[in-house]
């Protein structure tokens, strides 16, 4: 069975969108595109690349795959290369052309076609961008591998990378590096289910159980 990876630059506040540069996805006025230039460096790129793994195949929502098929044919260089050999499956509708070699649709619902590729042998499967795909796919425990390029800055809108939708999930964090630029990459690996406990040394008094009883009428209004 495949793994299903994911590598993503994000904000501080968790968006995603419009990384590359300022046209790259201007999707509800979002006004930043490009705000990882000023933090990239040499040390980052490697890092985005040791994010990304080797021997994969991309696993793509629709507006990124349009991006990327617009992009990558024409670029000569070790990513291009790659992207352009590999296979490509791509969450998209009759209206998105396969162009770009090596693409296929998936076709019919997409959480049980991606159950499906998932169990099918071959390469793990690398998710770039796609927020609603990302969205999808967390909200029912598909993926099993998150790595994340932290920058240092806040967006306050955009796509984001997490959204209410998501499973509770507890994950491991299996490797931290930061950059000199004060990017963090964190690569986190699918544990389980989310255990909690409790730092309350004693029954709890009246006054806490008051507190309780009110936010639960707060809740029910």
């Amino acid at each position: 069975m495949r793994k299903i990876r994911l590598a993503s630059f994000i904000s501080v506040d968790g968006v995603m969108q419009g990384p590359g540069g300022p046209q790259e996805d201007t999707t509800g006025g979002f006004a930043f595109g490009g705000w990882v230039w000023p933090h990239f460096d040499e040390a980052s790129g490697g890092l985005m690349s040791q994010a990304m793994g080797q021997d994969y195949d991309l696993l793509l929502g629709r507006r990124t795959y349009e991006i990327f098929a617009a992009y990558w044919p024409t670029m000569d260089n070790e990513i291009g290369r790659t992207f352009n050999t590999i296979k490509k499956y791509v969450a998209a509708g009759p209206d998105t052309p396969m162009t770009w070699a090596h693409s296929h649709r998936l076709k019919g619902d997409l959480v049980e076609a991606v159950r499906v590729l998932k169990a099918t042998p071959g390469r793990d499967l690398l998710i770039q961008g796609s927020s609603e795909l990302v969205q999808t796919l967390l909200g029912v425990g598909l993926i099993d591998e998150l790595t994340t390029l932290t920058f240092p800055i806040m967006l306050g809108r955009g796509k984001r990378l997490f959204d209410s939708a998501a499973s509770p999930r507890s994950w491991v964090l299996e490797q931290s590096v930061p950059s000199s630029t004060g990017v963090v990459v964190n690569r986190y690996r699918l544990a389980g289910e989310v255990e909690t406990g409790s730092f309350a040394e004693q029954e709890p008094g009246p006054a806490e159980l008051e507190r309780r009883a009110r936010w639960a009428r707060e809740d029910r209004d």
